[in-house]
């Protein structure tokens, strides 16, 4: 169940950050932690479903909270273009308009930003948007006060996200716009905090492929002093054996006692990996992207649901899954559903996708606190490798 709002009011812990984590327990570098915020708090390691219009595709707030997400990502880029972050604020901020009770993290828009190739100096990036060519110029000032409106419990600063592979020249620019883009979007969260505001804000750190990039900029980052960070730019076009290398470079900078957040990962593989390596918190919208083509996650590794093997096929996507698709419906059914293009297949197998990968999240967390981390890791890349 999503942990309801605390009604204590919230007092920042004695370093003034708003977001304080209490270890569980650890296996080697991996955490199981509990990140308590004004909100509540929430357990760790945790994936969190994207939500990138305030809803994560085919599934309502309550879907969310039953099947046991704890905290959901919304895109900033999305929301400030439609409906807007003055209407959203004016309707209650993000948890009121969408009606999630739960966390919610804001991305600061810029990886969306970026993939439009926009126009960029060291003041911040324009582009044009999506939905109807009008111009835009995002700030890293802009970017706080916008998430402001929006009312997440942690948002994230305007970094630069490079595709990879890059230039070496494209990614120390990257490392060094995103240091001097951090240091504005702090200085513009510190009156709200002075006045009381319990909003988290989150570093992130650059770098690429590149373990030195990573640790300059993970010390670079830190130096600001940020309630939580992120490590962004990785799963954009480097295969895992690079991923993993930086990862751990960027890990070893980071504060033991604060949330760690890799940014846009959600294969099995590469979470628990990244689990293994100290990360604390995921988001990605591969579960529903996949649900929503046909291809189901389960233990076994991907189940392709267009193929004709399942047409006549009378038993649940996977044995002993307690899903609502999985309790009710066969894959004969749900193939079927997905074939006449029937919205109820999109709905019915993202509840499974999201439901796999937040069992796999507890059963990674369970296997820190037991000890089994090891054989958990074996296991899963046995499969999805």
């Amino acid at each position: 169940m999503t942990p309801s709002p605390s009604s204590a009011p919230f007092v920042p812990d004695p370093t003034g950050h708003v977001v304080r984590l209490d270890l569980q327990a650890t296996h080697g570098p991996a955490r199981a932690a509990t990140v308590h915020t004004a909100r509540g708090s929430f357990r760790t390691p945790c994936f969190m479903p994207v939500g990138t219009r305030a809803v994560v595709r085919a599934l309502t707030a309550q879907d969310l909270e039953d099947l046991g997400a704890e905290v959901v990502l919304a895109n900033t880029y999305h929301l400030m273009l439609r409906p807007g972050a003055d209407l959203v604020a004016e309707l209650g901020g993000l948890h009121r308009f969408s009606g999630w009770d739960g966390h919610v993290l804001t991305d600061s828009g810029g990886y969306q930003v970026f993939s439009l190739e926009p126009k960029v100096t060291d003041d911040g990036a324009t582009f044009v948007s999506t939905y109807d060519g009008s111009r835009h110029h995002l700030t890293p000032e802009s970017c706080v006060a916008i998430q402001q409106l929006l009312g997440a419990d942690i948002q994230m600063v305007l970094d630069v996200c490079p595709p990879l592979p890059s230039a070496d020249s494209v990614v120390r620019s990257a490392v060094d716009r995103s240091a001097l883009w951090a240091g504005r979007a702090r200085a513009a969260h510190r009156p709200a905090r002075e006045e009381g505001s319990t909003q988290a804000l989150f570093g992130i750190v650059q770098g690429g492929v590149d373990p030195a990039l990573r640790t300059e900029s993970a010390e670079r980052t830190v130096a600001l002093d940020f309630d939580g960070y992120g490590i962004g730019g990785l799963s954009v076009g480097e295969s895992r054996d690079e991923m993993l290398p930086a990862l751990a470079a960027a890990l070893a900078g980071l504060p033991p006692d604060q949330p760690r957040y890799l940014m846009g990962v959600g294969d099995p593989v590469s979470l628990v990996e990244a689990v293994a390596l100290g990360v604390d918190m995921f988001d990605c919208v591969l579960p529903t992207r996949l649900a929503r083509h046909g291809t189901i996650l389960t233990s076994e590794g991907r189940l392709n649901l267009r193929n004709l093997r399942w047409a006549r096929d009378p038993s649940p996507l996977e044995e002993g899954c307690i899903c609502p698709a999985c309790v009710r419906h066969s894959k004969g059914y749900l193939r079927h559903l997905l074939l006449v293009n029937e919205p109820t297949a999109a709905r019915l197998t993202s509840l499974h996708n999201v439901h796999w990968l937040l069992r796999l999240m507890e059963r990674t967390r369970a296997a820190i606190v037991d000890g089994t981390l090891d054989t958990v890791r074996r296991e899963v890349a046995e499969v999805w490798s």
